[in-house]
């Protein structure tokens, strides 16, 4: 197994990695698109703005690669900054193109009356559906977040799971070997590793 964590200059990539070896996989971080062509699984981290985000990847071409290696069946998931890139756009800062892969839109979380912004901390996720990812966590988990933004997805056909934070967001969002998790499942303790070994176990 070869998971490829990707490294477009934005992202706590260490403690994803540190992770990811830590439940027995095969990773490394590349900064190299031609990398994705080898691994069995690939990882967009992400901490930072939408369009600073968005930039680096299609500077260093990881657009191209990241949507070639999913119309091949690679199974990724986007932690935090990289699940809110899947969208088609982002609002953070200005209007900015996503990678269009899960669609949607990413607003700020203010628009929500009386939140504390950022959402740091730990909060719950409620399933909305089963999913693979989720399996053997018990449902209203808690994981680790930290960000200001959300995925407001264009359907609810692709929501795995919810938050309640202000009205409740998206949490978790699926689109077949399209995964992603709004929280740190790094930093999310024994739940969030097995998030971790759940989400290789998908092939």
């Amino acid at each position: 197994m070869s998971v490829a964590i990707i490294d477009y200059g934005m992202g706590n990539l260490s403690s994803v990695l540190r992770a990811f070896q830590e439940c027995g996989a095969e990773a490394e971080i590349t900064d190299n698109p031609l990398d994705l062509k080898k691994a069995t699984h690939i990882v967009l981290p992400g901490v930072g703005a939408f369009p600073d985000g968005i930039e680096n990847i299609k500077e260093r071409k990881f657009d191209i690669a990241i949507k070639d290696a999913v119309s091949e069946g690679v199974p990724l998931i986007g932690i935090c900054l990289g699940m809110q890139l899947l969208a088609d756009i982002g609002y953070e800062v200005r209007k900015s193109e996503g990678l269009g892969l899960i669609p949607g839109e990413i607003k700020r979380l203010d628009e929500f009356d009386d939140l504390r912004i950022p959402h740091v901390g730990w909060n719950e996720v409620a399933y909305k559906k089963g999913d693979d990812l989720f399996s053997n966590i018990p449902e209203n988990s808690d994981f680790y977040f930290v960000h200001s933004y959300y995925f407001q997805p264009a359907s609810d056909d692709v929501v795995v799971g919810i938050t309640p934070y202000g009205k409740g967001f998206t949490s978790v969002l699926r689109k077949g070997n399209v995964m992603g998790v709004q929280f740190h499942p790094e930093k999310s303790s024994q739940l969030g590793f097995r998030i971790i070994q759940n989400f290789l176990n998908i092939s």
